[in-house]
């Protein structure tokens, strides 16, 4: 026996434009408390909010609501991710600087990130969406989404920070590990590279993402030399800015220390998000895999920085990944023989985890 809410459910496919989205509204709610209703009929639900997407504004964006909540059930995502033809849609949508609905489309792209079927986003071509990317390849034009987009400066209604939590999924995989170490025909641009520069964004979700996806990068240790290189990517600076605080150094301290680090204004704030801090020091703690790692880490006096954010902030989590940290890079090398690194590398594995 049809309950209203199976009707209501049914009327997402009504002809009358206002019926839709009246129906696509009032279910907005449900879809956390109630996502079973979507469910029915061989998820016929899930398609007609597929096709809703592409339905004017205010119901396309109930409609992607709907489907960010629905898409942490395992079958529903598979529904999603799989359909090539919803992933183009997309797309379009997404790469258009007049989409209002841009942002929610980031964030179902971010939960499609936890489906194996979101690889295909490193094969997929489509035309390039100038003037967003002149590129042909869809995680091309994401990436550029990304960059272009901070703060509104691409589209006025969207800042695509969550593309950066759609990054960090994709970088716990093989492909898209290679894919972010790569530098790219269309641009001569190291995909990484472009992230960095975002690890003191004013959005915690930008940060968050970006943190994560340099942390999994790290464990490509034969990238290691470009990520320390200051002419290619140059990471240190980017993950040890938001380490530090207002805190003064001596002399002694300051004196190997990177340029960017020195002479700090005051009112340098550390990250406030304890758990990007985390991040961060876990991505060093990478770093010290190789001999050379650990040797570039004390010559800049990564000590001094990590030893002021072990004093200051007042987090057990923190404390443990700088002890962590300096437990690796003060140790006599000479002691350790050639079994370091992969015994490091083995306890570093055992971090990958990022949300």
């Amino acid at each position: 026996m049809k309950t209203e809410l199976d009707e209501l459910v049914e009327f997402l496919h009504h002809g009358n434009t206002q019926i839709r989205q009246i129906a696509c509204e009032t279910l907005v709610g449900y879809s956390a408390s109630k996502p079973e209703i979507f469910k029915r009929h061989q998820l016929l639900p899930i398609q007609d909010l597929k096709l809703l997407v592409r339905d004017y504004t205010p119901i396309a964006s109930n409609a992607l609501t709907i489907l960010v909540n629905l898409s942490g059930d395992q079958e529903v995502l598979h529904k999603l991710a799989s359909d090539d033809n919803f992933i183009e849609t997309l797309l379009v949508k997404v790469t258009n600087p007049k989409e209002r609905n841009a942002d929610g489309i980031c964030m179902l792209f971010a939960n499609l990130a936890k489906s194996g079927q979101i690889k295909k986003l490193f094969t997929l071509k489509r035309r390039s969406a100038q003037p967003v990317s002149t590129s042909e390849n869809s995680i091309d034009q994401l990436m550029d989404c990304f960059v272009k987009g901070a703060e509104g400066a691409l589209n006025k209604h969207s800042n695509y920070d969550y593309l950066s939590y759609l990054f960090a999924d994709l970088s716990k995989l093989e492909e898209g590990r290679a894919y972010f170490t790569s530098r790219q025909d269309y641009d001569g641009v190291v995909p990484v590279t472009k992230l960095t520069v975002f690890t003191e964004h004013t959005s915690t979700v930008r940060r968050r993402g970006v943190a994560s996806t340099i942390k999994n990068v790290a464990f490509e240790i034969p990238f290691h030399p470009t990520l320390f290189s200051e002419d290619e990517a140059n990471l240190l600076p980017y993950i040890l800015l938001p380490i530090m605080g207002p805190e003064e150094y001596s002399e002694e301290d300051t004196s190997d220390m990177l340029p960017d680090l020195q002479l700090l204004p005051p009112d340098k704030q550390r990250e406030s998000d304890n758990g990007i801090i985390v991040t961060h020091l876990e991505t060093l703690l990478l770093l010290t895999t190789t001999r050379e790692g650990r040797d570039r880490l004390r010559a800049v006096s990564v000590y001094p920085v990590i030893r002021e954010c072990h004093l200051r902030v007042d987090d057990d989590d923190v404390r443990e990944a700088c002890d962590r940290l300096v437990q690796v890079i003060m140790r006599d090398e000479e002691d350790e023989g050639d079994t370091f690194a992969s015994r490091d590398q083995n306890d570093d594995q055992k971090i990958v985890e990022l949300f």
